[in-house]
C-alpha cells in the first residue's frame, strides 16, 4: 500500500546513512518502481565517501554508460584523506591506550587535558583529530570504527558543540552496526543532552530561538529512536514511556503526527505488558486510553489504518469497521520497515483488543459471530477464545456453553469510588507536568543566551 508508506516522510529527519536501510527495504517490498528507489539510493550515496557502493548503484542504473572519472578521483582523495587523518588520530590513541595513562585519567576533563599536555604534549587540536577521523570513518561506511573514535573523543573533549555532534554520530554508528543495548544507552544520554536545552546541545542556527531549536532536535531524536525501540527487546515499552511523556507527545503532535502509527503499534504490541505486572508504569498500563485521545485530536492532520483501527474500536465502537481497518493495517504493518517483523504479534494483540471490547459490552456472545469479527474460521475462533479466557482475567467472569456455542459473561458492578479513582488517576500528574512546563517556559524567556551552530553527524 504505497499511499500509506512513510519512507519519504521519515527520510528528511534522518542522516543519509540511516536512510539506506529504509530504501533497501523499499526495493524488497516493491511498493515503488525499483529504478526510482535505486536512483534515490544513488543520489544519497554520491554524498558519502562510499565510492564503491555509489559505483555499483551507477552500474545498475546506467548499464550502457561508462563509469565517470570523478569516481576514480574521489576514491583517490578519500584514500589519501583517510591515511592522513588516521596518522593524526593514531598519535593520540597511542597515548591514551597506554595503561599508565588510562590509569592516570580522572573524571575531570580539564585535569586530564592538563595531564596529557604536560606529560605527553597532547593538544586540543590533536584530540579533535579523533573527531575528524571518526566522522570521516562514518562517511566511509566504517561505522564500528567511527563509534570507537567518537567515543574516545567524547571522553577527552571539553568542546560541547563537538561533543553533541559526536553523540549523534555515535548513536547513528551504533544503530547501523546493530548494537542495540549500546544504542539504547546512547539514545538515553542524547535525550538528556537535548532536554537540558543548553544552546550547544541543540541543532541550531544563529537566528533560531532555543525553544524552536529544541523542538527540531527532539523531532530528529524521535525519528532516530525508532530504529532502537523496534529492535531492542524492551523497546516497545520504552517507546511508550518516552513518547507519552508530555514533552515528546507535544513534539509528535506539533512536528511529526505520523509517528502516531508507531506509538499506536507499540501500545498494541505491549498489550501483555500493559495488562499485568506490578512493575509496569501507569503510562504503559493506560497507554491505549491516552493514545485514543490523541488520535481523535490529530485525525485532522494524520490517520492511517493502524490509528483508525483503534478509533473505530474505542471511539465509534464499530466492530465491522474495526475489522476492515485491521485487514488494511495488516498490509500496512507488513510493508512498514520498522513494524514488518511484528506482523503476527500485532494481529494477535489486535484480535485480543477486539475480543476484550466486544465482551465488555455484551453478556451473551455467539462464538461464530465473534470468530467472524476476528477474521478467523469457527474452529480457529473457538480455540482463540478458549485461550483468551484462560490467559486473562475474563476467566472468572466468562463461561463457555459448547452446546449453544455461546459465551456467557457475568460481571460484578464496579464500585462508585473505584470509578472516580479511575477517572481522576492521571489528574495530579498532568497538573504537575503543566506547572513544570510553565515554569520551564518562564525560565527560557528570561534566559539571554544565544544558540550556536552544531554540525551534527549529518
Amino acid at each position: 500500500m504505497a499511499e500509506h508508506d512513510l519512507t519519504k516522510t521519515i527520510i528528511p529527519y534522518l542522516d543519509r546513512h540511516l536512510a539506506f536501510p529504509l530504501l533497501a527495504h523499499l526495493v524488497e517490498t516493491q511498493l515503488f518502481p525499483v529504478e526510482e528507489v535505486q536512483a534515490a539510493q544513488y543520489e544519497l550515496a554520491k554524498g558519502t565517501n562510499m565510492v564503491d557502493y555509489a559505483v555499483s548503484l551507477f552500474e545498475q542504473l546506467y548499464r550502457d554508460q561508462e563509469i565517470p572519472e570523478e569516481f576514480s578521483r574521489k576514491r583517490e582523495m578519500a584514500v589519501c584523506t583517510n591515511e592522513r587523518l588516521q596518522q593524526e588520530a593514531q598519535a593520540v590513541l597511542d597515548v591514551i591506550e597506554n595503561p599508565d595513562v588510562a590509569q592516570a585519567l580522572r573524571q575531570d576533563k580539564n585535569q586530564n587535558l592538563t595531564f596529557l599536555k604536560d606529560n605527553y604534549n597532547v593538544t586540543l587540536e590533536q584530540i579533535n583529530a579523533l573527531y575528524n577521523f571518526g566522522q570521516f570513518q562514518y562517511t566511509y561506511g566504517n561505522y564500528s570504527g567511527a563509534a570507537d573514535y567518537l567515543y574516545h573523543f567524547r571522553v577527552l573533549s571539553t568542546d560541547n558543540e563537538l561533543n553533541t555532534s559526536a553523540h549523534w554520530g555515535k548513536l547513528a554508528s551504533d544503530i547501523l552496526t546493530g548494537k542495540w543495548d549500546t544504542a539504547l544507552e546512547e539514545l538515553n544520554t542524547l535525550r538528556d543532552v537535548v532536554d537540558s536545552r543548553t544552546p550547544s546541545s541543540l541543532l541550531t542556527t544563529p537566528t533560531e530561538p532555543a525553544a524552536l531549536a529544541q523542538l527540531h532536535s527532539r523531532t530528529w531524536l524521535v525519528h532516530w529512536s525508532l530504529f532502537v525501540y523496534f529492535n531492542h527487546p524492551q523497546g516497545r515499552t520504552l517507546l511508550l514511556e518516552t513518547f507519552l511523556s508530555p514533552t515528546y507527545l507535544n513534539t509528535i503532535q506539533t512536528s511529526c503526527p505520523w509517528i502516531l502509527r508507531y506509538l499506536t503499534a507499540a501500545a498494541i504490541l505491549s498489550r501483555k505488558s500493559a495488562a499485568g505486572g506490578s512493575n509496569t508504569s501507569s503510562r504503559v498500563r493506560y497507554s491505549i486510553r491516552e493514545i485514543v485521545k490523541v488520535i481523535q485530536m490529530e485525525e485532522y492532520q494524520y490517520q492511517d489504518p493502524v490509528t483508525s483501527f483503534l478509533k473505530e474500536l474505542y471511539v465509534e465502537f464499530d466492530f465491522e469497521a474495526a475489522q476492515r481497518q485491521l485487514s488494511l493495517a495488516e498490509r500496512v504493518v507488513t510493508d512498514d520497515f520498522f513494524l514488518g517483523e511484528f506482523r503476527e504479534d500485532f494481529l494477535d494483540n489486535a484480535r485480543y483488543l477486539i475480543s476484550e471490547a466486544y465482551c465488555r459490552i455484551h453478556q451473551r456472545i455467539d462464538i461464530g459471530d465473534l470468530s467472524e469479527r476476528l477474521n478467523l474460521s469457527r474452529d480457529e475462533g473457538e480455540k482463540w477464545i478458549v485461550n483468551l479466557i484462560r490467559e486473562t482475567r475474563m476467566g472468572a467472569e466468562a463461561k463457555i456453553d459448547l452446546e449453544k456455542n455461546v459465551i456467557e459473561i457475568h460481571r460484578t458492578a464496579l464500585p462508585v469510588y473505584q470509578t472516580v479513582i479511575e477517572k481522576t488517576r492521571g489528574l495530579a500528574f498532568r497538573t504537575q507536568a503543566l506547572g513544570a512546563g510553565m515554569l520551564h517556559s518562564q525560565q527560557a524567556v528570561q534566559s539571554q543566551s544565544q544558540p550556536s551552530i552544531v554540525d551534527g553527524a549529518r
